[in-house]
């Protein structure tokens, strides 16, 4: 598929998951809770101070009082409400997690709580799924807000986890380009070593349901004109599925890059945990959120 909207629309014709939200009285959560039952593909568990709720729900967004696809759950703190969501999901009540208006620290301590939590021995990663004009496909992007500087063991299992987005989203066998500055291997750059291993772990089946071509600078991994005239003899050259950045500060760039520069369209989510999780910003749109949640309730379908 190639936009976040068949996304959408494939997500609501599998039918719905139930989604748990941590914090959930906030305009900006509920717009997308609104948006996601309107087109038909959650229904949620929101918990928070219940008066609070109940009170922007009324001046908010009155289609949702009483809806049947929402419950509320009174909690008296963010700490309570993040342990309250995510023991939804352990216990099987919701299949996707969803931070609400609260720090992220205090959702991922409920996360890795070793008694309740979501816990699965996997690296927590992020991926993102953009929609950017002039490409034909979704491109994912990962990891650009997890890890700091991953070694060659979590690149591997961050592949692993955005392999397993991609697949969701119908992406069969993603070509995956292990992004480096340039495309030869040096010894001193970490990047083209470590993509140089990646590869030769694809090809022993350490690293499976996918293709990994690299070490690929970014022109080469994304243009097959830049590559042929590189003289970059490579099948999968140019056409990558999947992105992974060899740092957090060199995916941040880039994730910002799309968006504010591209004007490109996103959603992401946490993989890695025994279930997605949507841990998107404040300042991420309505669309983002909901396409995010897309990305998690088609993700834990599969």
């Amino acid at each position: 598929m190639s936009t976040l909207d068949a996304l959408v629309e494939r997500t609501a014709a599998s039918g719905t998951q139930v989604v748990s939200v941590a914090c959930a009285a906030d305009s900006e959560v509920l717009e997308a809770v609104e948006m996601s039952i309107m087109k038909g593909i959650a229904s949620f568990l929101l918990f928070d101070d219940e008066e609070k709720m109940h009170r922007t729900i009324k001046e908010h967004f009155p289609e949702l009082e009483g809806h049947p696809f929402i419950t509320l759950f009174h909690t008296n703190s963010k700490e309570e409400a993040a342990e309250k969501s995510v023991r939804a999901v352990s216990s099987g009540h919701a299949q996707v997690l969803m931070k609400g208006n609260l720090p992220t620290a205090v959702i991922l301590k409920a996360v890795l709580n070793g008694e309740y939590g979501l816990r699965t021995g996997k690296v927590l990663s992020h991926v993102a799924a953009f929609e950017v004009e002039g490409y034909d496909r979704l491109l994912f992007v990962t990891d650009a807000g997890m890890n700091i500087a991953p070694n060659l063991e979590e690149k591997a299992q961050i592949i692993r986890n955005s392999v397993a987005a991609a697949n969701a989203c119908g992406v069969d066998m993603p070509i995956v380009a292990p992004l480096a500055a340039i495309e030869t291997i040096n010894p001193v750059m970490t990047p083209t070593t470590d993509a140089a291993s990646l590869v030769v772990m694809n090809q022993r089946g350490q690293i499976t349901n996918c293709i990994i071509d690299g070490p690929l600078a970014l022109d080469n991994a994304v243009s097959i004109d830049s590559a042929r005239h590189k003289g970059i003899t490579s099948e999968t050259a140019g056409l990558a599925d999947i992105l992974v950045v060899p740092s957090i500060e060199a995916g941040n760039i880039l994730y910002k890059s799309l968006m504010y520069f591209a004007k490109a369209k996103v959603g992401g989510i946490i993989q890695g945990a025994s279930a997605p999780i949507v841990l998107t910003s404040r300042s991420d749109s309505a669309e983002t959120k909901l396409y995010s949640l897309a990305l998690a309730i088609q993700t834990s379908k599969n």
